[in-house]
Parts: structure tokens; C-alpha cells; sequence
């Protein structure tokens, strides 16, 4: 007799298209579905055929994990829908430890994650020749992080993308030790219709999108590659 099983998956950054083939083929034939309230896409939880749909917004593990034991060891299809990647602020492993320990077995299937889809919205890629070959993703302290480490990241010249910031932009910016005039970005829904994008320096970028009116569920990118005009070298791959 095969194992229970819960599948974790992606959902991707917004736009319902943009979850995986199998992703979407779970999703349609879940019996079970557990989604990540508002950051999911409510087209996907629409077209999941699931007969029970639970909102994980506001839900302990407590309360998630047995719901999902119990309808996998009652031989349901289990999908816990995550925004996004999973692997990207997802907090998956706790809920994949809870699980197994429960004897249930756990697959997780990627999705592609709204740092992919700010860049798409933005027309540029994050690692480019003479402009950037490192990408750093991070995030600035909060209620569950006590202290970040922006400033020295700050000092690479890489990319940077930082999650779960927006509220947070004025401090993020302080922190920065880059120079003033590193290309910034804040992307705000990425590939969602109501996507907005506001680019600029990091010394104007905090007033750029306080007047757009983005203060939540955005992400903020620093670096060259924000404004690569002028600045990369040609590939060698097409050269």
C-alpha cells in the first residue's frame, strides 16, 4: 500500500498561468486544498476541484498539519498551495517535519517566484556581464527576524532583492551602503493586472513609491541591473 502523501506546491507569483503544468494538475484534481490566503491568486483556488478548501491565513500548524494527516491517510489528495516558490520565505520545513513525523510522506513541486516575475516586469535579468554576477536575497528585520544583515550585504555590488520589505523601504534604504545613485526598483504585484513598477535611484526611490502609492506586497530590487543601459558587457555565449 503506498504512503500517504501531501503535496507542497508553488503557485507561482500571481498570475494563474504561471504555476507549473504539474502543479496545475494537482491542483485541479486535489481532493484537499490548503492555500496561502491572500497571496494566492483566488483564480487558482477557483479552479482547484478540491471538495474541501481551507485559507491557511490565520491557521497554526496546529491546525494545518492534522487537517492534512487525516485527509491523506484517508487516501485524499492533499495539496498545500504555497505562493510563489515554496523554498523562498515559504516556511515549509516545519510543516514537512510535523508531517513526516506523522508518517506522511511529503513532495514539493516549484513554482516560479515573484523575484522572477519583477524582473520580467522590469525587462532584465539579475546576473549580467559587467554589471552583476551575484544575486542576494534577504529581507530586513521584523517581528520574526531580530537583527538583518543589509548593510554589510549592502557592499558586494551585487543584485539585491529584498522580500517582505515594503513597509519597511525607508529603513531598508538607510541601511544601504551603496552609493546614492545605484539603480533601485520596487515592483509592487508582480504579474498580477493591478502590477505596478516605479524605478529610480536608491536616493529617490523611498519618495518615488510613496507618491505611486505602494506600500505593501512589493519587492525591492537594487542594482545596475535595474537600469543596465550603458553599463553590461556583451555575452560571450551570442558574441
Amino acid at each position: 500500500m503506498a504512503p500517504p502523501v501531501v503535496w507542497f506546491v508553488g503557485a507561482g507569483p500571481g498570475d494563474p498561468d504561471l504555476i507549473t503544468l504539474k502543479g496545475n494538475e494537482l491542483l485541479i484534481t486535489a481532493d484537499l486544498l490548503i492555500y496561502a490566503g491572500s497571496l494566492v491568486n483566488p483564480a487558482l483556488v477557483e479552479r482547484s476541484g478540491a471538495q474541501e478548501k481551507l485559507d491557511s491565513w490565520g491557521m497554526r500548524i496546529e491546525e494545518m498539519v492534522p487537517a492534512m494527516v487525516d485527509a491523506a491517510k484517508a487516501g485524499k489528495k492533499v495539496v498545500r498551495l504555497h505562493s510563489g516558490d515554496p523554498s523562498l520565505y515559504g516556511s515549509i520545513v516545519e510543516q514537512i517535519a510535523e508531517l513526516e513525523r506523522q508518517g506522511v510522506e511529503v513532495r514539493v513541486v516549484p513554482g516560479v517566484s515573484s523575484l522572477f516575475a519583477a524582473s520580467a516586469a522590469l525587462k532584465t535579468q539579475y546576473t549580467l556581464k559587467g554589471v552583476s554576477e551575484t544575486l542576494i536575497i534577504t529581507r530586513p528585520a521584523g517581528q520574526t527576524l531580530e537583527e538583518d544583515n543589509i548593510s554589510k550585504l549592502s557592499e558586494a555590488g551585487a543584485s539585491m532583492v529584498f522580500f517582505l520589505g515594503t513597509e519597511k523601504l525607508a529603513e531598508i534604504v538607510g541601511k544601504l551602503r551603496c552609493p546614492r545613485d545605484t539603480p533601485a526598483a520596487v515592483v509592487y504585484h508582480a504579474s498580477w493586472p493591478d502590477q505596478k513598477v516605479v524605478t529610480g535611484q536608491v536616493g529617490n526611490i523611498v519618495q518615488k513609491a510613496e507618491e505611486a502609492g505602494i506600500s505593501k506586497t512589493a519587492l525591492i530590487i537594487v542594482g545596475g541591473v535595474v537600469d543596465p543601459a550603458g553599463r553590461y558587457q556583451r555575452s560571450v555565449l551570442y558574441s
